[in-house]
């Protein structure tokens, strides 16, 4: 066997790992999709379980809890696997981020025990849920960035900003179901919504974006104009700064708060099918790529380069009666010389097509972890939650004409000189 051919042998068994490392992520995501889908049930029937202390939704909070319990153990299952592989496939970011999330896990049943016996507050529960489920999206997020084939890449960013946005449109049903439980909403939970709503529309333009043409039909088939329109109408209700929105009678409270939360979990829900959807497509994506690498492996292995053409003795041997411009024009005009040409140029061309999506992916997963980033020194240095060091930088963005990835690379730079000038002075 030639250098040459086993060169080509281990490239393709490089890619066969990668691509099953890949189709390892998909049944990840996959388990992490449906227990976040039970978490934001229980957030919700906790949210309200809390601020009618303990008047409705019991029965609903523990069926729902007993489903994220029974997610939580099939998903701690995938990813215990993973960690005990002798060689893990995973990289080391990944597996970082699993170990974080699993401390979060463990602290669940505290958390549940606490909204039993009323020693949390509605708005401190939510948080709590969402900090956990923002740790599982990273894990997503993780695996979108570690891709190196672009069609699974843009399928995992599709799925990851889908899933964003229906977690945020999760916080959006605890945030209201928690306002029209209570009968009325103050400030701040008025510009959460709205915040939220917002964020909401960001995150499933970007899915939209890197989705494929089938779950943009999908998406449109799924989600329902008249369950929208619902929405729409209730959230308008709850940010109208009139004393008859704020204070309406307890019975209508309690109506507008069923049909708030019914009609955000069809909306959920519909997005929850959409997502199953476009996970089962990455899994057959992955896995039909996995078929072509074994089938090239197997090609290979039988058929080594027995196939060279006669033609190629006119491009090794010189002839002394031909000079050598006279050979070159002579091979580049004959039908293998320009057989190879135009194999050369249509490679290069799917590659050049195929770095270009990578890139473009790539671009929008930096850009967001320089927001991230920005974010949570925003967070530490004003002392804002979450929601407000986004709305600040958003704001301050805007304010300055520039896009919110170059704020954050700003804000980032700013802080590292702002360091360096610091350890300066101390020595």
């Amino acid at each position: 066997m030639s250098s040459a051919q086993q060169l080509l042998l281990t490239a393709i068994r490089c890619d066969i790992d990668s691509l099953s490392h890949l189709a390892t992520t998909a049944d990840i995501v996959g388990d992490i999709s449906r227990f976040i889908h039970m978490l934001q049930r229980e957030r919700g029937a906790s949210t309200v379980y809390l601020a009618s202390q303990g008047q409705r939704f019991k029965a609903r909070r523990d069926s729902y809890r007993q489903h994220s319990e029974q997610a939580e153990t099939l998903m701690r299952q995938r990813l215990e696997a993973l960690s005990q592989e002798a060689r893990p496939q995973a990289a080391a970011r990944l597996l970082r981020r699993i170990a974080a999330v699993w401390h979060a896990l463990d602290e669940l049943g505290t958390l549940r025990q606490a909204i039993d016996t009323f020693l949390i507050s509605p708005d401190a529960a939510t948080q709590a849920f969402n900090q956990l489920t923002s740790g599982l999206l990273a894990i997503v997020f993780e695996g979108a960035d570690t891709s190196i084939d672009p069609d699974i890449t843009r399928s995992l960013v599709a799925i990851f900003h889908l899933m964003q946005g229906k977690e945020l449109a999760g916080q959006e049903r605890a945030c209201g179901a928690f306002g029209f439980t209570h009968g009325h909403f103050d400030e701040a939970h008025r510009d959460l919504l709205n915040q939220l709503v917002a964020d909401q529309t960001r995150c499933f333009d970007t899915f939209l974006e890197f989705a494929t043409p089938e779950a943009q039909q999908a998406w449109h088939t799924e989600c329902s104009p008249r369950t929208l329109s619902g929405i729409c109408h209730l959230r308008d209700i709850a940010c109208r700064p009139s004393p008859s929105a704020q204070h309406p009678p307890s019975d209508n409270a309690n109506t507008l708060s069923e049909t708030w939360y019914e009609l955000m979990t069809l909306r959920i829900d519909s997005m929850k099918t959409v997502e199953e959807a476009l996970i089962d497509q990455l899994s057959t994506l992955c896995h039909r790529k996995i078929a072509q690498a074994n089938a090239a492996l197997a090609k290979a292995n039988v058929m080594p380069f027995r196939y060279m053409p006669a033609p190629y003795e006119q491009l090794l041997a010189l002839n002394d009666a031909q000079p050598l411009g006279h050979l070159t024009a002579d091979a580049l005009t004959s039908p293998l010389g320009r057989s190879l040409i135009e194999l050369t140029q249509a490679q290069a061309s799917r590659l050049q097509g195929l770095s270009g999506e990578l890139e473009n992916t790539r671009k929008a997963l930096r850009e967001r972890k320089l927001i991230e980033r920005a974010k949570g020194l925003i967070m530490a240095h004003q002392d804002m939650s979450e929601e407000e060091a986004y709305r600040f930088l958003r704001k301050t963005s805007m304010d300055q004409s520039k896009s919110m990835a170059d704020m954050a690379q700003a804000i980032l730079d700013l802080s590292a000189m702002l360091k360096r000038k610091e350890e300066h002075r101390s020595r």
